[in-house]
């Protein structure tokens, strides 16, 4: 078995298997092909990797492999039929490449499809060892650029208060941004639009921000749902009320497979007070903040508002060797008596059966398809590529 790393594109500084890896594959039975310089831009050169048993090769060898192992979606047209593809694909968002993978009979994973509620999957959710540091990166990107300190502090030249933070949303990145602020000392707010996540906001210490009327807007992915446009602009006012004299606001709320939903309105940043910032998580899917400018650090009212996109690999190091180790525990899901076998009744490849506690209606699991073929149980995968 043939197993491709392949170098990622210009901007992400991140590598799908680290050097660590190597190892435990190589004893599933794989022969690894690292495509050079893959692992350079996350601090592990060529050497690295074949001291752990892999071997160095071109891309195009590497794209040649029995299954092909990277974050971003390479392009498919270098891509063998049959071959499995293992990435982010983000089908939702890119149903014209999802298209074009079954067009080319590849066997496409789409690894943001993970069904984190089954316990056994919680080990490959690259959903969440990402958002959990980029949540960390987003309040040391919001201690960097408020221009005061973030911890109460008493001198004898007088007393410094404690900055305020302001967290919207309390999934997996919202709480490691709400632990990452209280550790660094910062009074911490936070909101969610699931009424149950009050307690995990006050189990890693911040105070819970509660809308009158809210209930647990929550599907049965794990996810927020979609909420109606009147219980949006209540949870708006009221938060941004909260946060108009915070130091800094964190916005989190993203949809899975659909844009962000606006948090943050223009006016409720004509509010905020001077010298506050703003740290936008969704840039990259259209922002949570009315005036964020996607990839840039911009200026309005005073405010500053920090559009970085892909904060997960603003560190890549660490970033790498979490994704590393996710897909790994999914390869190694797939392998049987030193073969690679795709199990079409395993709940993480094509999603719980209907009835079941772990069925989430309209989706599967991270296979989208094989041999041009959606399972059928991925029925809204079916309706976005149709």
């Amino acid at each position: 078995m043939r197993l491709g790393v392949v170098k990622e594109p210009e901007g992400e500084n991140r590598v799908s298997i680290v050097p660590n890896s190597v190892t435990k594959l190589t004893k599933l039975g794989f022969e690894v092909l690292v495509e050079s310089g893959s692992g350079s831009s996350a601090n592990h050169s060529d050497d690295e990797y074949e001291s752990r048993g892999a071997t160095i090769v071109s891309r195009e060898s590497a794209m040649s492999s029995d299954i092909i192992i990277s974050i971003r979606m390479p392009e498919t047209s270098s891509i063998d039929e049959g071959t499995i593809l293992a990435c982010v694909a983000d089908p939702f968002r890119n149903p014209e490449r999802v298209r074009e993978a079954m067009d080319a009979g590849i066997t496409l994973m789409s690894m943001d499809m993970i069904p984190r509620r089954l316990s056994r999957a919680q080990a490959m959710d690259v959903n969440s060892s990402q958002d959990n540091l980029s949540g960390y990166k987003a309040v040391l990107l919001g201690a960097a650029h408020v221009p005061k300190g973030i911890p109460m502090m008493t001198t004898s030249a007088g007393t410094v208060k404690p900055a305020k933070f302001v967290i919207m949303g309390s999934g997996v990145a919202g709480l490691q941004a709400i632990a990452t602020a209280k550790r660094l000392g910062a009074v911490v707010y936070a909101s969610d639009v699931r009424k149950s996540a009050a307690e995990q906001i006050e189990s890693v210490g911040g105070r819970f921000i509660e809308v009158e009327g809210m209930d647990d807007f929550e599907d049965e992915s794990g996810y927020a749902k979609p909420l109606t446009p009147e219980f949006i602009q209540k949870v708006n006012d009221t938060v941004c009320e909260v946060a108009s004299d915070a130091d800094v606001i964190v916005t989190t709320a993203r949809i899975f497979g659909r844009p962000a939903p606006i948090t943050v309105p223009s006016t409720a940043v004509e509010s905020f007070k001077q010298g506050s910032v703003i740290i936008d998580m969704n840039a990259d899917v259209g922002g949570n903040c009315e005036l964020t400018v996607p990839g840039e650090v911009t200026s309005q009212h005073g405010v500053t508002i920090v559009g970085i996109e892909n904060l997960a690999g603003t560190i890549p190091a660490t970033a790498s060797m979490l994704f590393s180790n996710n897909l790994t525990n999914f390869v190694s899901s797939l392998v049987k008596d030193g073969k690679l076998e795709l199990d079409i009744d395993d709940d993480i490849l094509v999603g719980a059966p209907e009835g079941s506690d772990f069925h989430i209606p309209g989706m599967g699991g991270v296979l989208i398809c094989s041999d041009g073929v959606i399972h059928p149980k991925q029925s809204r995968l079916s309706e976005v590529v149709e």
